[in-house]
């Protein structure tokens, strides 16, 4: 490796390295050994052939050295010619060698990254909801991507440079000194020339790389706010098209100054770096001749001398960076364990047990809950603040105690942020009660496996989300083994076989993010066609029609219908037309049960439903009347 090419390598080092100087715990080094245990074999073929390499790479300047010398010396041909075939076939082993070790390092990283996000993934997927209400999405991704790959790199460059620079150091001093110590000990001299300046520029412009990375994270943030589709109809309605422009160019502009700086600075350094290895070159040479005239020193070692100084200073400047390389890797690491080390509050138990087979009641027995604070559920990190909010854990359902018989529909009413919500979330488990029992089946939900509680229980939100995919895709979420004539039975069943008939590819359209190409209506009746083809025995509807219109919400109402046929239905609604058909209705306000019966039993009793209901029907009265 050229003296130029190791400066690139530090600076890079140096650029991308984090600001971190605590020392790490030993915990953390048994992990990362528990991390890569699997790959230990791979591991050690990669550190044998780093040291290798290094041998070769030393071998070739001192073979060099005696071809000069059987040149000088009036050797025969043959020696020249036995010396230039070793040569090259040094040089043969080297291109073989270098495929093998970027083989076998591609091979490593990329599995340790694997294994990592792997582990990241299926630890994400096991956390509660709170933790995804919290946490910024760009910031969760990060540690799959950015901070995954730093680790990895600890791995495929850091442990095999560190091994083979360390080995071609001591081999190149060893055979330097054997040469003369004289020149030896006077190349190193110029050494702190080589070194400190790399780390004192390298740490300049990783100031400089850290304001351009902040600045590309804002406009990056910027760009998608402001691309996705609400984000992009909320400008056009309110925002000022020039002021956004004017601030976009300008967050542009200082990146552009500060990559104009950050070359010129690079320009410079390398330049330095260059003279600096002439500078060494002219040492060797001007003393390595002077002892040769003198009869001191053979004309072939003053050749291997110089050849040896470039394999010298390479190593050298490499292993001063080292540290960084290494603290930056560890840094990454922690990242990662940072959320390995976050607990789910939702564990399965290793004896779980699927629900009960047949018709299914829900029941809530005497059920307590708060939301759990910050600190239990998030990272600051991830939140991008610099301290955890501690609020939270205040109670917020009280000894709530309901039973929904198989077959029957219990609706859930009352004012917003009563807790109605909070009872949808706890039946499919996204939380655990604080005390108090919810049963599916008869089964506490806690006993039961998370696969059977996912057959059993579908739900239908508000918001009904769709992802970037095709219908059949969207479909497939619920029953990945529906066929063709299951899919069409579904969406017929929720009204919706027509439209999907007349999209330009069918069930392969793409329904944009979050379902955007498709009405509000028209969204809600996929995810309940989704409902429909998982065939779950219980179904929540957690205000399904709040926002649609008449006409839409006709449909789904309708759409609706069928899907509660013969299922075990809890229904949270605020429009109180549609849960008058209901078994039962409970009002839920500050989180207790203030009112149970039917709907022509609430309205006699002239209570809370009844004072809802009034509002509402004044309302709708006033909305006609206008």
């Amino acid at each position: 490796m050229s003296m130029e090419t190791t400066a690139w390598t530090q600076l890079y080092s140096v650029m991308h390295a984090k600001d971190e100087r605590r020392p790490f715990a030993r915990a953390t080094l048994r992990r990362i050994g528990a991390f890569a245990r699997p790959h230990r074999r791979r591991i050690v073929r990669f550190v044998l052939l780093g040291m290798a390499t290094a041998l070769l790479a030393v071998a070739t300047p001192v073979l060099a050295g005696k071809i000069v010398d059987a040149i000088v010396s009036d050797g025969d041909e043959g020696t020249v010619v036995r010396l230039a075939l070793l040569i090259a076939a040094i040089a043969l082993a080297e291109a073989v060698l270098g495929i093998l070790s970027r083989r076998l390092s591609a091979t490593l990283g990329e599995g340790l990254i694997l294994d990592l996000r792997t582990a990241v993934f299926d630890h994400v997927q096991r956390m509660p909801v709170a933790f995804f209400t919290r946490t910024r999405t760009g910031a969760l991704v990060s540690r799959l991507n950015n901070d995954v790959i730093g680790a990895q790199r600890a791995f495929s460059n850091t442990l095999s440079g560190v091994v083979s620079n360390a080995v071609t150091l001591v081999l190149t001093l060893a055979v330097m000194l054997t040469l003369s110590w004289q020149i030896t000990l006077l190349a190193l001299v110029l050494l702190p020339v080589f070194v400190l300046p790399a780390r004192r520029m390298g740490r300049r412009m990783a100031r400089m790389q850290r304001e351009a990375a902040a600045l590309n994270a804002a406009m990056g943030t910027r760009m998608t706010e402001r691309f996705s589709a609400p984000g992009a109809t909320l400008i056009k309605l309110f925002g000022r098209p020039e002021e956004e422009s004017a601030e976009f160019a300008d967050r542009a502009r200082r990146v552009a100054d500060i990559g104009v700086r950050t070359a010129t600075a690079q320009a410079a350094f390398i330049t330095a770096l260059t003279l600096v290895s002439a500078l060494a070159l002219a040492l060797v040479y001007g003393l390595g001749g002077f002892f040769a005239l003198r009869g001191t020193l053979d004309p072939g070692a003053v050749v291997a001398l110089a050849l040896l100084l470039t394999r010298l200073y390479a190593p050298l400047t490499a292993l001063a960076g080292a540290r960084v390389e290494v603290m930056s890797a560890l840094v990454s690491f922690e990242r990662v364990f940072e959320v390995l080390d976050l607990t789910p509050l939702i564990d399965e138990k290793p004896d779980a047990r699927p629900v009960p087979d047949g018709p299914v009641a829900v029941e809530f027995d005497d059920v307590r809950f708060g939301y759990p604070s910050a600190d239990k559920v998030s990272l600051a990190s991830l939140e991008e603040v610099a301290t955890l909010d501690t609020r939270g854990g205040e109670e917020v359902l009280h000894g709530l105690s309901f039973r929904a018989e198989p077959g029957q529909t219990i609706a859930l009413v009352g004012s917003s942020g009563a807790g109605k919500s909070t009872i949808a979330q706890l039946l499919p488990r996204l939380y655990d009660t604080d005390t108090g029992t919810v049963r599916v089946g008869g089964v506490d939900v806690r006993e039961l496996s998370a696969r059977s509680l996912r057959d059993t229980v579908g739900m239908v939100t508000q918001d009904g989300h769709l992802f970037h995919d095709t219908v059949r895709a969207n479909l497939l979420l619920a029953r990945p083994d529906a066929t063709e004539d299951d899919l069409w039975e579904a969406l017929r069943r929720a009204r919706l076989a027509d439209l999907v008939r007349s999209l330009p590819d069918g069930l392969d359209t793409v329904v944009g993010e979050r379902g955007y190409r498709l009405s509000g209506g028209e969204r809600q009746r996929m995810t309940i066609a989704r409902l429909l083809l998982a065939r779950q025995r219980v179904v929540i509807l957690d205000e399904a029609t709040a926002h649609l219109d008449n006409t839409s919400e006709a449909a789904v109402q309708e759409a609706l219908a069928e899907a509660l046929q013969g299922r075990t239905a809890v229904v949270i609604a605020h429009r109180l037309s549609t849960v008058r058909a209901a078994d039962r209705i409970l009002v839920v306000e500050g989180g207790r049960i203030v009112e149970s019966g039917t709907h022509e039993e609430l309205l006699v009793a002239d209570g809370r439903y009844a004072q809802l209901h009034r509002t509402q029907f004044e309302r709708t009265a006033m909305d006609k009347a206008a």
